[in-house]
């Protein structure tokens, strides 16, 4: 049996979750991998057969997407070439994780494409919505990469589709302890502009890790590290709480290893806001921006010592052969 295997690569969430799923695939098929994408920080140990341009979205500056940069990146013409030829037909099993080409390229010829993705369980009906409804940004992450088949992953099994995290075995046999510091991973900020806002709560140790950094330096209270995961997994390991995006990946990891969380969905970005409302009513801490009128909201969730309770158990490759068993 051969399957293949999609991968969206902008942002580094789907490639994390690719280096736990493939290799449990790889015990029942044969499988080539799919990538496409840009704007990522980790490296991916499999060999990639395919690896196209795809469709990104771009971070902004200030907390959001630059939609006008997103525009120009845009290679339409490419991305079509692209779907046109791939050969699905050498394949009894296509998944993608969000990745356009694959789904595009099923939804156009008629093939089966299963989508296994956390955006698969934010639109679905029975996750969380954010009570300020944006009708385009739905419609855009449900056709971003379409598949009538799918499955997802988020921060509670909302229906029986839908599966709790895929927590990678590098988070899961860690022993985390508290050292006092806190780790902030907000890569749609300038660098400048968190250190010019961290700085001023002088009496905390913050960590921000940076797309941008080639090396660590030091700000006043704030160090700033190039963005590897070893590092930053060392660092929220070890950290009092975590400041970061609405993300899927780093609050599921945060939440796993019992740290105190706090985060701020992106601007103009509905998978973000959804994953916002997720976690607000699981008792997680949630502001719009970092900015002078939300300070108090920071003091409080610095000041406090609650924190969520999760269970995530490690349930993916039963989750896997499940769909295996069910679609080959």
């Amino acid at each position: 049996m051969k399957i293949l295997y999609g991968i969206q690569a902008t942002g580094n969430g789907h490639i994390t979750r690719a280096t736990e799923i493939i290799p449990l695939l790889q015990k029942k098929a044969q499988v080539d991998v799919l990538m496409s994408g840009m704007q990522n920080s980790v490296s991916f140990p499999y060999p990639v057969k395919y690896r196209h341009y795809g469709l990104s979205f771009v971070s902004g500056k200030s907390g959001g997407i630059d939609y006008l940069m997103t525009y120009h990146k845009t290679k339409t013409l490419r991305f079509l070439n692209d779907l046109l030829k791939l050969p699905l037909e050498d394949y009894d099993i296509i998944i993608q994780d969000f990745e356009p080409i694959i789904a595009w390229a099923g939804k156009l010829r008629g093939k089966a494409v299963i989508a296994l993705s956390h955006q698969s369980a934010v639109i679905n009906d029975s996750a969380p919505q954010p009570e300020l409804f944006d009708p385009l940004g739905k419609q855009i992450l449900k056709n971003y990469a379409p598949s009538k088949i799918e499955y997802g992953f988020h921060f509670q099994p909302y229906n029986e589709s839908i599966f709790t995290p895929v927590i990678r075995k590098s988070v899961r046999n860690i022993k985390p302890v508290n050292k006092g510091h806190y780790t902030v991973y907000l890569p749609s900020y300038q660098d400048s502009a968190l250190i010019s806002y961290l700085s001023d709560y002088k009496k905390i140790r913050w960590h921000v890790f940076s797309r941008n950094a080639k090396n660590k330096y030091q700000h006043e209270n704030v160090s700033i590290f190039p963005t590897q995961q070893e590092t930053f997994l060392q660092s929220m390991s070890t950290s009092e709480g975590v400041l970061c995006g609405a993300g899927f990946e780093t609050p599921a990891e945060a939440l796993f290893l019992k740290k105190k969380l706090m985060v701020i969905p992106m601007k103009m970005q509905y998978e973000q806001q959804c994953n916002a409302t997720a976690l607000y009513q699981m008792g997680v801490d949630v502001i719009k921006s970092l900015t002078k009128e939300n300070q108090n909201d920071l003091n409080n969730w610095l000041e406090k010592d609650e924190k969520t309770e999760v269970r995530f158990p490690d349930q993916t490759e039963h989750i896997l052969l499940q769909i295996i068993e069910k679609h080959s």
